[in-house]
């Protein structure tokens, strides 16, 4: 059993990586957007950047659907931005059967991707804010990074070999 978040900023690929990961490894797919509240989701679409405040609920509720997998003996991708350290701290913690996975990507290549993007939520104006608050993971965090730039195919490909050179599949 293991859980992987798969974190980044919007536009970076969350869903669309950890969707064929999931696929791949037959896992369960975890949308974090899903768990914002109506009143988070009205402030992106009006263009609002979250504070730390609008984020502590919806982090600590994808925390709980996270022990709720691990206590089922299931495993899972979470596709949630947690963008600051202290964002990871909640999802992550010292639960050693989670892991982390970065699509790290550079702000041109991403806000060409959000530009061409239709029907999301987070509009491209909200990027800036994003890169803004980003706090890359450390080696301390034992991230798995992965670059934007290939093909979602070939992403997809890279994560599964990391999962697998870190035992975390066989």
């Amino acid at each position: 059993m293991t859980v992987v978040v798969v974190m980044g900023v919007s536009g970076s690929g969350k869903t669309t990586i950890a969707r064929g990961v999931a696929e791949r490894l037959g896992w369960e797919l975890v949308e974090g957007d899903t768990f914002h509240p109506p009143e988070n989701v009205a402030k992106m679409k009006a263009g609002t950047p979250l504070t730390d405040a609008d984020r502590w609920p919806w982090l600590q509720a994808i925390a709980r659907e996270i022990d709720a997998i691990r206590a089922g003996g299931r495993s899972a991708l979470v596709a949630c931005s947690a963008l600051k350290r202290s964002y990871r701290a909640i999802l992550i913690g010292d639960r050693p059967d989670v892991a982390l996975a970065y699509l790290q990507g550079s702000r041109a290549l991403i806000g060409r991707r959000i530009a061409a993007r239709k029907g999301h939520f987070m509009p491209a104006g909200l990027l800036d804010s994003q890169f803004a608050a980003l706090e890359e993971p450390g080696p301390e965090e034992r991230p798995i990074v992965l670059s934007v730039a290939p093909g979602p195919e070939e992403i997809v490909s890279a994560a599964v070999a990391a999962l697998r050179e870190r035992g975390l599949i066989t």
